[in-house]
């Protein structure tokens, strides 16, 4: 069936492209490269563009995967921008709710990459948010990573080298160019709501070498690289998807914790630096300007300062943190980002005002045609180390060969598997016991749990979602009898009483707490007057009324958020994965039962552990129960 929908997607590729394009030579094992010379091929391009292509190619749009057929709404959309607007680059966008999506969409998608490429004049860049390997990785079958926090804990570059080196050459086999990753934030702040996990930690140094070793890997093997938020988002407590959000830092800790991983990326050699909406009056007290259109922190800070001679790429200026400051005038905020100093404007709120209002500011010289050649010629550059000139076009038969290889998938898993931390054991519950909870037969209650039997409990912000699946699976396989139960902020009330009772009965307690970074988190819980990056009211209230009458048989798995414990001070025993994907649930199971070590160590400072350091992580986890003490740490 796999072969048929392969077969299908290249017989639409075929059947819809260019005759010419469709016969575009495609090497049987790519060896992807970033090319040193296009012989001119950037400079002669500049020289045939009128001055509406040029300020098209500054402009990067979303491209939504996963929708079926190569001519749907979609697709028209987007083949309509790239002729009308000239668009230079697109970034893809997944879905929510991808798990009900089949793989042929995926190849689909890589077939309307095709047609978008022969279609536009210019090779277009494509570009992904890639921070846990080629997503959706259902689709397109690919290698699956935890979030960055989790190579923080596992502590080796070769890791992040090896992410960086797999991500790289997956996502070329698709037809993804760039990836909009690494984070080079340090997350110094706990109730970051947006950074988080994503960044891989707390310690710039150690940041700083995982940033670097992503880099080296991902641009070895053809892929351009960004490091992002500079000047540094990791110390803010608002989502900048929804709000203007502000980093208060004085210089000096600007200057040691924040900046020092971006100076690592840019000695990697990183290809951009994506600019961040936030304020930062230290480094501009100008209240009406964030990092992205502020000249002082683009041009004198990362342009002359730090040296950076690559792309400057805006954060999406369709965000809140932005257009918040441009109600009136949307499109001003193009024009704002480019002057001062950014070169590619991803995804503006509005385009065709975007677009506009660039297009004005050059014909007014209020931007120079010098300044705006420099940033195309930037962006041309790019598209030919990438080899787009000459192929531009990706062999959609050969995707299965080239992605989700097993031996990838299993460094994935490995990485995985070596960062799980234990934070805190009472010792008297781990490991858990394969097979049956209890060993004679025991009668079950109707509509009830098995007196002893292990209960596991998914606490997560939506029980239809995909969170827990795979726990579930892995834990069941091993404990035949053990009870799941969801449960998210919704329901949580009404499944308290059963729940509790459940746990009065159960042998032993697992509750698996689903936090991980998002905008539609931050949506969601903060409405309810709750902190994203904590668990919402209804939940939290269970939570504690579980730890409350079972924490001595209840063991804890953070999988995502590893604050968790600086909230709820009664958990005995806890674990972290710091991460919510499939390889992280998986790894979850192997250490609830003994089946794997748990050498990670805490790459971000927990105050209820007993150690505070903001210039890094704690050195190692507590392995021991002792009561836990409040350090105020601010939530």
């Amino acid at each position: 069936m796999q072969t048929l929908r392969i077969a299908l997607a290249v017989g639409l590729f075929i059947l819809f492209g260019p005759s010419d394009q469709a016969r575009e030579k495609h090497p049987q094992s790519p060896a992807f490269r970033l090319q040193k010379d296009d012989k001119g091929w950037a400079e002669r391009t500049l020289g045939t563009l009128s001055l509406e292509e040029k300020v098209g190619q500054l402009f990067m749009i979303r491209l939504r995967v996963g929708y079926s057929g190569v001519r749907n709404s979609e697709y028209l959309r987007i083949s309509n921008s790239i002729r009308k607007y000239h668009i230079g680059s697109l970034a893809m966008s997944a879905p929510t709710g991808g798990r009900f999506l089949h793989r042929d969409r995926g190849y689909q998608t890589v077939v309307q990459l095709n047609q978008l490429q022969s279609e536009s004049k210019l090779p277009l860049l494509v570009a992904g948010d890639f921070e846990q390997g080629v997503l959706p990785a259902h689709l397109f079958g690919t290698t699956v990573f935890p979030h960055a926090m989790a190579f923080g804990a596992a502590g080796k570059v070769a890791y992040a080298e090896e992410f960086g080196r797999i991500t790289a050459q997956e996502s070329r086999a698709i037809g993804v160019h760039w990836n909009l990753f690494p984070v080079a934030d340090v997350n110094s702040n706990p109730a970051n709501p947006i950074i988080g996990t994503r960044a891989f930690g707390a310690n710039p140094d150690q940041v700083g070498a995982l940033v670097a070793a992503y880099i080296r890997g991902a641009r070895a093997n053809g892929m351009l690289t960004t490091a992002k938020h500079f000047p540094g988002h990791g110390n803010t407590g608002i989502d900048s998807h929804l709000a203007v959000a502000r980093v208060d830092e004085n210089l000096e800790v600007l200057r040691t914790v924040d900046l020092p991983p971006f100076r690592k990326a840019i000695e990697a050699g990183v290809d951009a630096v994506m600019t961040a909406h936030i304020r930062v009056p230290a480094l501009d007290p100008d209240p009406n300007l964030v990092a992205t259109t502020s000249p002082a922190i683009v041009t004198n800070l990362l342009k002359h300062e730090l040296g950076f001679k690559g792309i400057v790429v805006t954060d999406g200026l369709d965000m809140a943190g932005l257009t918040r400051l441009y109600a009136g005038n949307v499109g001003r905020a193009a024009v704002d980002a480019f002057k001062a100093g950014n070169d590619v404007l991803t995804m503006p709120a509005d385009l065709d005002a975007s677009y506009r209002a660039v297009l004005d500011a050059v014909h007014s010289g209020e931007i120079s045609r010098q300044r705006l050649d420099a940033s195309v010629l930037k962006i041309l550059k790019a598209k030919a180390s990438l080899g787009l000139q000459t192929t531009r076009l990706v062999d959609v038969a050969a995707i299965p060969k080239l992605v989700g290889s097993p031996d990838n998938v299993a460094t994935g898993q490995r990485i995985s598997d070596a960062s799980v931390t234990l934070v805190r054991d009472n010792g008297n519950l781990l490991p858990l016991r394969r097979g049956a909870s209890v060993k004679n037969v025991v009668l079950r209650q109707r509509g009830g749990l098995n007196a002893q039997a292990a209960l596991v409990i998914v606490l997560c912000d939506n029980v239809r979602a995909e969170d827990g699946r795979v726990l579930e699976h892995e834990i069941l396989s091993r404990m035949p009898d053990a009870k799941v139960v969801y449960v998210d902020p919704r329901v949580a009330h009404g499944r308290a009483d059963g729940v509790l009772k459940a746990v009065d009965q159960a042998r032993a307690v697992v509750v698996a707490v689903y936090i991980v970074p998002s905008a539609a988190r931050s949506r969601k819980v903060a409405h309810g007057a709750k902190h994203p990056a904590s668990l919402p009211d209804s939940t939290s209230t269970l939570f504690e009324r579980i730890l409350g009458r079972a924490a001595q048989k209840t063991v804890v798995l953070a999988m995502g958020n590893p604050y968790l414990a600086d909230d709820f001070p009664e958990i005995q025993n806890y674990i972290c994965t710091f991460s919510n994907v499939t390889v992280s649930e998986t790894s979850a199971a192997r250490a609830l039962f003994g089946e794997i070590p748990m050498p990670g160590q805490m790459p971000v400072n927990l105050s209820s552990a007993g150690v505070e350091n903001p210039k890094g992580p704690q050195s190692a986890q507590v392995t021991s129960f002792k009561p836990l003490v409040r350090l105020g740490a601010s939530r």
